[in-house]
């Protein structure tokens, strides 16, 4: 084991690696640490992870990255949320949006004042969307850089963006700060034959790169922290069925679009996401149900636009590692596990758990309780999306298919179930500090889902029933104003950020 960690070696490019690499730089910057990413233009990336939630902002805004130059190299539109199509039913939709729903009063969040008004109302259809800028905008197709202003409605955003080119971005940015490309096929991996930790990496050319602490962003694979620490995994499968996603980019042919669309299909889903170039498409699914070459079909019959490429297949495990750090190894992106990209996570744990490690940067070494504290944090992390997105496919109506009809009726997770049980009595979320999806998010979507609570805090009662509906129409007169305004996002774009390629594009 080391007494000082100084040399720091990324096993792995594309997203993952170049993310890892340009945080580190920028923290730890290249005078006192040797940062080395090996990586080999032989081994393709994955690179369909293309849609991000709003934290990805404060990770641009850490690195000092302009925003409008970021959306133009990497070809990004900005996003307001997911519309999720047919997954209530067949011809439902509702958007889970960034930003929270409606005015909290008294310290109470606003959706028990909600769902009181929705009871004394009758019932009927949950419209509490309305409520909520970033879906009114995105109904619209409008967007805009709003300031945050007190008892204002927000209009909080994230990206759409090729993966490819984000990573190539990250790439300049990195090598600009000192960090050390190899380009290099690892073969063999070392490790010091007492401890167990590796000590270097050895390439097909017969290089070798040795390190105090090694990232592994080697992707599925997880050359180091499963093929040579054997590190385990824990399989979600059984919760998580999907297994497989056919990917396929397809020209544009559509205005631009503020936000992901997800639609539910009879054995999975199909993601819609608007480039400025293209649009990226896939089908996630279980071949339990559906096979591949099904799936294709399927897809290629769905797209919008003429097909920029065949489609690639991607096969996949849900779950995460027993250990994101093992020794003097942290796995981060696909290494560290896999959730399918329904709420578009992907990018974010990559940006979360960099984050986490440097806040718990092991200079003099590998303390365990700093290591079981980062990988606690990491767990936490994996089993809250874990359970989010399993809500997606438990609750709903849709039983029309051998697959809705497996999901609707799989066991789910205890710390799931009683989250369920207690939204349906009482619409509380149970959500905590370290959440990643926090009380707007479960609100959304368990509602869009088609689960109406039963009771609201008691405190929504204390407020007279005029004052309320005062309430609530104010509210929603606010985000009408917010939005009414703003620019197509298109046009917003083309204003301030467009791509060349969107300055070739020709509109039908």
């Amino acid at each position: 084991m080391q007494s000082v960690v100084k040399k720091i070696v990324i096993v792995g490019g594309g997203t993952a690696g170049w993310m890892t690499a340009a945080c580190f730089v920028k923290a730890l910057g290249s005078h006192f640490y040797d940062i080395t990413l090996v990586e080999s233009e032989e081994i393709g990336t994955v690179g369909v992870g293309e849609a991000t939630i709003p934290p990805i902002i404060q990770y641009n805004s850490f690195l000092g990255i302009d925003e409008n130059d970021f959306i133009r190299e990497t070809n990004a539109t900005f996003k307001l949320g997911i519309e999720f199509v047919d997954w209530r039913r067949k011809g439902h939709s509702y958007i889970h949006p960034f930003s929270v729903f409606g005015k909290d009063i008294d310290g109470f969040t606003f959706q028990h004042y909600y769902f009181r008004h929705y009871m004394e109302r009758g019932g009927g259809e949950i419209d509490i969307g309305k409520y909520n800028a970033p879906t009114e905008a995105a109904l619209q197709g409008r967007f805009g850089r709003v300031k945050s202003e007190p008892g204002k409605p927000d209009l909080t955003y994230a990206f759409q963006f090729d993966a490819a080119l984000y990573a190539r971005y990250l790439r300049r940015y990195s090598e600009k700060l000192g960090v050390v490309r190899q380009e290099g096929r690892i073969v063999k991996v070392n490790q010091n034959p007492e401890t167990g930790y590796v000590t270097s990496v050895q390439t097909s050319d017969d290089r070798t790169i040795e390190g105090d602490l090694f990232i592994d962003c080697s992707g599925f694979r997880g050359l180091l922290i499963e093929e040579t620490l054997k590190t385990g995994y824990t399989d979600w499968s059984h919760w998580l069925p999907m297994n497989r996603a056919a990917a396929v980019p397809c020209d544009r042919t559509d205005e631009l679009l503020p936000y992901t669309r997800a639609t539910a299909r009879e054995a999975g889903w199909q993601w819609r996401i608007p480039l400025q170039h293209r649009t990226g498409n896939g089908y996630v699914f279980c071949n339990d149900f559906i096979s591949e070459d099904e799936a294709v079909e399927s897809l290629l019959s769905r797209l919008d636009g003429k097909p920029q490429a065949d489609p690639r297949i991607l096969r996949f495990v849900t779950g995460r590692r027993n250990k994101a750090w093992n020794k003097n190894v942290v796995a981060l992106g696909l290494a560290s596990g896999f959730l399918e990209p329904l709420e578009s996570t992907s990018i974010h744990l990559v940006q979360s758990g960099a984050f986490k490690f440097l806040a718990l940067f092991p200079r003099h070494g590998f303390n365990p309780h700093i290591v079981d504290e980062y990988n606690r944090q990491i767990e936490h992390d994996y089993d809250n999306i874990k359970d989010f997105i399993i809500a997606h496919y438990k609750v709903t109506e849709r039983d029309d298919t051998p697959f809705w009809r497996h999901v609707q009726q799989m066991s789910i997770p205890d710390s799931l179930r009683d989250r369920l049980d207690v939204f349906r009595a009482t619409s509380q979320t149970l959500s905590r500090e370290p959440d990643l999806f926090r009380e707007v998010s479960w609100v959304a979507v368990l509602t869009g889902q088609g689960m109406v609570p039963q009771d609201y805090h008691p405190a929504a009662d204390a407020m007279d029933s005029d004052d309320l509906r005062v309430h609530l129409g104010s509210w929603r007169n606010a985000v009408i104003e917010r939005v009414k305004g703003l620019p197509s996002h298109e046009d917003f774009i083309r204003r301030h950020c467009a791509s060349e390629a969107l300055k070739m594009h020709q509109t039908g």
